[in-house]
């Protein structure tokens, strides 16, 4: 399979089966449009008119010789990768340290915060500690393992989150383990003792701001409805500063609704705020709600993303580099085939745990029926669940097996996909239709950025 596309102006090629990436030109974007379903005379005559024969013929024979290089329509077939699907060690956890939050955002899918399971509140400590136990028991021989303090807000039950970390750390030459601990916050109590400590033990942090005051303010009010971004904006800032002196990793991400549809304008505007590594989703709810994203959105969707890469390459170009998540893409390297096939191993390599030790498969199935997979506290934990997220992979969706993009997006968010059609093997079409954009997006940049690199190399 073979997809050519435009975007930022670079027409591009992607052949599927090799995962090879080509920066072309027009006549070969026009050529390789009639590839599969023309023969080369009908071809050269399709397009004799824009080109001349020479220059149809030099192009061709280009596209025959990636053929035979196995560059070009290289075969896809994985029939004979049956090991993936089955269950592997757990080695990441999402641990609830709150249901309960300071702030009321209107799109929150944890119903603000207790994730519609009726009552607010914190994890203990000794249930902290048997989540910990779990994951190590259940990481087989995996040494490296990942643990996010969430929430609600995970700040709210700071003196236990450091007792856990606390623990953690001091388990971990016994069992041979290494923590990697993160933490998704909205800053509201950030203070001194709190950055200090979150540089020094998290090894990842997300902050969530939406943008501009007015955007972020309009969804992400108090608990009394004021807006939240002036409480907000400089404790960011001032940690942000804070863990770049200590070389740490962090992230801002926010949420783009109906209401922001130009959301370029707000990853440039965290951008000038000093902020260098940006995410900024789109919300996912309910079409019938005020604030959705709904299919006619998408054509204004497509041209907004359009725009900030424009943007975003002419400030990376000029001085004021910053990173955007989904115009982040590794067309070197990148994930191994099993990570490709199945994601981000949600109900299998990762669960969540709620201040109750309950087991489920991710944070966003916290709290759905039939998801509870078991419990930290009595040792229980549901492989068929487990097997049926493992055997989730992007070779056994239908929707999947004539996408091109399938190896980049590994099917996509399988809460979503329950959500909105009560299976997790049916993508959400919204989420893949701007998934493919941002990804045509994020080919072209890296294509055209390292064309200038070679450009600016060669001259010095």
């Amino acid at each position: 399979m073979i997809h050519t596309f435009k975007a930022v102006g670079q027409p591009m090629l992607l052949d599927v089966g090799s995962g090879a990436v080509h920066a072309i030109d027009n006549m070969a974007f026009d050529v390789l449009e009639m590839w599969n379903d023309h023969t080369p005379e009908e071809i050269r005559d399709a397009l004799k008119e824009k080109y001349t024969a020479q220059e149809l013929d030099e192009v061709i024979g280009e596209l025959k010789q990636l053929e035979e290089l196995g560059a070009l329509n290289a075969p896809d077939n994985y029939d004979d990768v049956k090991q993936v699907t089955e269950p592997g060690v757990v080695k990441s956890m999402c641990l609830h340290a709150a249901h309960d939050c300071n702030l009321r955002c209107k799109y929150c899918f944890a119903a603000t915060g207790d994730f519609c399971m009726g009552e607010r509140k914190l994890l203990p400590y000794e249930v902290g500690k048997a989540a910990i136990d779990w994951l190590v028991a259940h990481s087989g021989k995996r040494v490296n393992l990942e643990l996010d303090f969430f929430g609600g807000e995970p700040l709210m039950n700071f003196p236990v989150v450091k007792r856990l970390v606390e623990y953690g750390r001091s388990i971990e030459k016994e069992k041979n383990k290494h923590f990697k601990f993160t933490m998704t916050t909205n800053c509201v109590l950030m203070n001194d003792e709190i950055m200090d400590f979150l540089n020094k033990e998290m090894s990842n942090v997300v902050i969530s701001i939406d943008g501009r005051r007015e955007v972020h303010d309009r969804m992400r009010p108090t608990i009394n409805g004021k807006g939240s971004y002036d409480i907000i904006m400089n404790k960011a800032q001032e940690f942000v500063r804070r863990r770049n002196a200590c070389d740490k990793e962090y992230y801002v991400r926010g949420t783009f609704t109906g209401f922001n549809k130009d959301f370029g304008n707000d990853v440039l505007h965290l951008a000038d705020q000093g902020f260098d590594q940006i995410s900024v989703e789109p919300v996912v709810t309910d079409p019938k709600c005020e604030y959705a994203l709904r299919e006619e959105d998408l054509p204004e969707i497509r041209e907004e993303y359009e725009r900030l890469a424009q943007i975003y390459m002419d400030r990376r170009a000029n001085g004021k580099w910053f990173n955007f998540f989904h115009f982040m893409v590794d067309l070197e390297g990148g994930p191994c085939l099993r990570k490709r096939l199945t994601g981000c191993g949600a109900g299998n390599e990762y669960v969540a745990v709620t201040p109750d030790g309950d087991i489920y498969p991710c944070h966003q199935f916290v709290g759905r029926d039939g998801y509870r997979m078991g419990s930290v506290l009595d040792g229980t934990f549901d492989r068929d669940i487990q097997a049926k997220f493992a055997h989730n992979t992007v070779l056994n969706k239908e929707k999947c097996r004539d996408c091109w993009a399938r190896f980049f997006c590994s099917g996509g968010c399988a809460a979503n996909a329950e959500a909105f059609h009560g299976d997790i093997s049916q993508p959400y079409d919204m989420e893949c239709q701007m998934e493919r954009k941002r990804l045509e997006c994020a080919m072209a940049i890296y294509a055209k950025e390292r064309a200038a690199r070679m450009a600016k190399e060669t001259k010095e």
